[in-house]
C-alpha cells in the first residue's frame, strides 16, 4: 500500500493565520510465513506459486507541507502482506475558538479506535495466508459492521470535544472524513464539507464519494441555484453539520450526524481524502458570483468561472499527471495555492496496487455519489439543523 500526506497553512494565510487541519494514516501490515500467496491457473488446469516478494519504501520531507509515503506491493501472481490502513482528515471550522483543537482530538481519537477495528477485520482473514484456525474468529468484515464503527468512533471524537467544551468553555468544531481500509474495500463515514474522491487510472475518472453537509449542496439539489453559482455561492462558507460544539449537549450522551459508505478498490484506483482548502482556494469568489448573475447566467462568465475555481477534473489530472502519490500531493497544494490558496489545506492520498485490477467498463461498479459541487469557502459558519 502507498500513500502521502500533506498539509498547508494556505498563501493567503502564510503570514496571519494557523493551521486548523489534521490529517492521521496508520497502516497494518500484516506478514506470516512467506506471505500471501495469489495463485494463478496455468495453461494445463494446474495451479501454480510465485514465492518471489517484492517491497519498496520512501520517505518525504517537503518542507511547507509534510509529506511520507511509502508502499509494499507485489507482482501479479507473487505473495505479498496482507494490509489493513485507517485515514482520518478533519478540517477545524474557522472563525470559532478552538478548531485546531477541534480538529487534533478528531484525528487522534478517531485513529485510535478504528486502528483496533482494522486489525480485528484482518485478524478474522486467516485464509489469507492459509492458517486454519478452529477458534472463533471475530466477524468484523461486514460493511455494515464497519460503518457502525466508525460512525462510533467519531460520535466518541464528538463527545470528547465536547468535554474538551466543557471544560475551557470556549466551541470548538470540526469536519471529519474517516475509512477503514480492509480486504480490498473502502469503508467510509464523513461529517461537514471535508471530501474524500476515488480516482481511477485505467479509465481515467474520478468519483467524490462524499456529498457536503452545507448550505450550498442543500441549494444545488433543491434546484435552486444551478452548477456555476455553487461554485462561487456567497452562502459556500456554511456548513450544516460538525462534530464538536459550543457546550449546549451533554458530552457523556451527545450523537453525532454520521454518514456512511463502503466502495471496491482496484490496483489503479487512487484514493484522495481532502479538506474543502483544496476546493475553495478562489479567493474572488464574490465577485465571479455577482459577474455571473449580472451577466443573466451567461456561457462565457460561466466558463470564466469554471476556469478560475478547482474542479473536479482538474483534481484528476492533476493526480493522475503526478509521477508519485507525494508529487501529487505537492501538486495539490502548488495549484490551490495559485489560484488563491484561501483556505487551510490537507490531503491524503493512498492506493494499492496489490488489488486485483479493474475490471472492464461493463462490470465496472456504481461508485460516487451523483452530486458534485465545487464549494466556495470562507470562515466556517455552523448552520445547526432544524
Amino acid at each position: 500500500m502507498n500513500y502521502a500526506t500533506t498539509y498547508d497553512v494556505g498563501e493567503r494565510k502564510r503570514d496571519r493565520g494557523i493551521n486548523e487541519d489534521s490529517v492521521s494514516f496508520v497502516c497494518f501490515d500484516h506478514g506470516h510465513r512467506a506471505g500471501r500467496v495469489d495463485v494463478e491457473t496455468a495453461g494445463d488446469g494446474t495451479n501454480r506459486e510465485d514465492s518471489e516478494q517484492a517491497t519498496d519504501g520512501e520517505g518525504i520531507d517537503s518542507g511547507e507541507s509534510a509529506d511520507e509515503e511509502t508502499s509494499a506491493v507485489s507482482t501479479a501472481t507473487g505473495p505479498t502482506n496482507s494490509q489493513a490502513a485507517v485515514v482520518v482528515l478533519a478540517d477545524g471550522a474557522g472563525g470559532y475558538d478552538a478548531g485546531d483543537v477541534a480538529s487534533y482530538i478528531a484525528t487522534t481519537v478517531i485513529a485510535e479506535e478504528l486502528t483496533q477495528v482494522a486489525i480485528r477485520a484482518e485478524r478474522s482473514r486467516p485464509d489469507r495466508f492459509d492458517v486454519d484456525l478452529s477458534e472463533p474468529l471475530p466477524n468484523d468484515q461486514q460493511a455494515e459492521t464497519i460503518q457502525a464503527a466508525i460512525e462510533e468512533a467519531i460520535t466518541t471524537a464528538h463527545r470528547r470535544i465536547l468535554e474538551y467544551v466543557t471544560h475551557e468553555g470556549q466551541p470548538a468544531y470540526t469536519t471529519v472524513v474517516a475509512g477503514i481500509v480492509v480486504n480490498g474495500e473502502f469503508h467510509y463515514g464523513w461529517v461537514g464539507d471535508s471530501r474524500a474522491y476515488v480516482i481511477n487510472r485505467k479509465s481515467e475518472s474520478i468519483d467524490q464519494l462524499t456529498k457536503d453537509h452545507s448550505v450550498v449542496t442543500d441549494l444545488y439539489e433543491a434546484g435552486e441555484i444551478d452548477e456555476i453559482e455553487s461554485y462561487v455561492h456567497p452562502r459556500g462558507n456554511e456548513i450544516t453539520r460538525a462534530i464538536g460544539g459550543d457546550g449546549r449537549e451533554d458530552p457523556e450522551t451527545a450523537t453525532a450526524p454520521v454518514e456512511t459508505d463502503s466502495i471496491d478498490l482496484f490496483a489503479e484506483d487512487i484514493v484522495l481524502v481532502t479538506s474543502d482548502g483544496l476546493i475553495d482556494a478562489q479567493t474572488d469568489a464574490s465577485s465571479l458570483y455577482e459577474s455571473y448573475l449580472d451577466s443573466d447566467r451567461s456561457d462565457a462568465i460561466a466558463e470564466t468561472v469554471r476556469q478560475q475555481v478547482v474542479t473536479d477534473d482538474e483534481i484528476r489530472e492533476w493526480v493522475l499527471g503526478a509521477d508519485s502519490l507525494a508529487a501529487a500531493a505537492e501538486t495539490l497544494i502548488d495549484c490551490a495555492n495559485d489560484r488563491g490558496g484561501k483556505d487551510n489545506l490537507s490531503a491524503v492520498l493512498f492506493e494499492d496496487p496489490a488489488l486485483p485490477e479493474t475490471p472492464d467498463e461493463s462490470a465496472f461498479p456504481q461508485r460516487g455519489i451523483e452530486l458534485s459541487v465545487e464549494l466556495e469557502q470562507r470562515e466556517t459558519v455552523i448552520i445547526p439543523e432544524e
